[in-house]
């Protein structure tokens, strides 16, 4: 039985259900300070995307670009050139030139890809047990980016643990053995990347080509950075997607006349699902909140704010403001208007959302269709993480939070 733990700014998005909460911190100031943490709060719609938005509201304060656990190794180096950790000119140009050639991706060719990946790996797997369907929620992601990149099948599974060993580094909760181990795995994913940009037999097709081939055009030579923003783009892509199709899940566990509904749905299924992603992902978001650095004397919702300050974006509490979304609190799949802050807004919004979502409906699509995939018996705990929203399933004789969030 999982703990229970005390509701907080750091411990919300693992909380079995940390909405009441927002909604309290709404009904207070525009921005709330939180002095046991130092930080100040923003949760209303309106001011979330004003501090967003603000030129003196950065990724990383500006005396520490590179947290300093991670700097001097591998994982320092490739968080150093990520463009959305970053912020000047020259993160810039891969920014522009990564958000051109996403556009360009043939979404439907992605979405074939998920498909198969969605079956392929499933092949084998015990998905009922809790910790296979969690583990099989992590990896594909990374297949199927891997996938679109130009990896060959068998490369793909060295690939996810690579991933799943650097992401560790980016969460303040890391450990040293977890840091030791996400340096090596950035110094094989640049060796793994820069073969691969070397090897003639690799896919002409493939994004990393034609990334490469694009940034040649603009002579943009600086392949470190382009290596590093290609990870940067997997890292977003594995836990954001393993999160949101997993909260996926959870909410037709609990409403179940929804799972009634697409199990007996007969003419657009499809569509269905895609809306439900996208009202997850607004409803029990897999990034709950991000932070944002004040670089400069600023004001902010008529608050004055000055240079070192701190802001936690509660985007989880956002997404259910009810000046941004009427009846927030009820999942609808026919939301009009829906907005959603989850994958951030303005200059740092996350490239890869239609990516995500389109892995994720596939997932579903996916057990939805598999007659043998027990939906009732769904329990599951909340990894421990200060912004993601990530279940882990477990088995379902033991007892958990299935009650997250209504």
């Amino acid at each position: 039985m999982q703990t229970e733990i005390t509701l907080n700014v750091l411990t919300a998005a693992s909380h079995a259900n940390p909405y009441p909460y927002y909604a309290k911190l709404r009904q207070g100031p525009a921005l709330t300070y939180d002095a046991e943490h130092k930080c100040w709060l923003a949760s209303r719609a309106d001011v979330v995307q004003k501090v967003l938005e603000s030129s003196a509201c950065a990724v990383r304060p500006a005396t520490e670009p590179v947290p300093a656990n991670i700097a001097g190794g591998s994982a320092g180096e490739v968080f150093s050139y990520l463009m959305r950790m970053n912020e000047g000119l020259a993160h810039i140009q891969p920014k522009q030139l990564m958000q051109t050639s996403l556009r360009s991706l043939d979404m439907s060719a992605v979405a074939e890809l998920a498909s198969r990946h969605a079956a392929q790996h499933a092949t084998g797997l015990a998905l009922n047990q809790g910790q296979v369907l969690t583990q099989y929620l992590f990896d594909l992601p990374v297949h199927v980016m891997g996938s679109i990149l130009g990896l060959r099948p068998e490369a793909l599974p060295e690939l996810a643990n690579w991933m799943a060993d650097f992401v560790r580094c980016l969460s303040p909760l890391s450990t040293p053995a977890q840091i030791d181990a996400a340096h090596r795995a950035a110094q094989s994913l640049q060796t793994s990347f820069r073969q691969l940009l070397k090897d003639s037999t690799s896919p002409a097709d493939s994004f990393l080509a034609h990334l490469q081939k694009e940034a040649q055009q603009t002579h943009w030579t600086n392949t470190d950075a382009l290596l590093a923003n290609i990870i940067g783009l997997l890292s977003q892509t594995y836990e954001a997607t393993a999160g949101l199709t997993g909260n996926s899940i959870a909410a037709l566990h609990q409403h179940s006349e929804l799972l009634q509904g697409l199990q007996g749905e007969k003419t657009d299924l499809q569509t269905h699902i895609k809306n439900l992603v996208a009202e997850v992902a607004r409803f029990d978001a897999p990034v709950q909140n991000t932070r944002r650095f004040v670089t400069q004397a600023c004001e902010i919702s008529g608050l004055s704010l000055q240079a070192g300050d701190t802001i936690v974006v509660l985007l989880a509490a956002a997404n259910r403001d009810p000046a941004a979304n009427p009846d927030p609190d009820l999942l609808q799949l026919q939301r009009t208007d829906r907005k959603v802050f989850t994958f951030g807004h303005g200059r740092h919004a996350c490239p890869g959302q239609a990516i995500a979502e389109q892995i994720a409906a596939k997932v579903i699509m996916y057990l939805l269709d598999s007659p043998d995939f027990n939906w009732q018996h769904l329990t599951w705990t909340y990894r421990p993480s200060l912004n993601g929203r990530l279940p882990q399933f477990t088995q379902s004789s033991q007892t958990t939070n299935k009650e997250q969030s209504s």
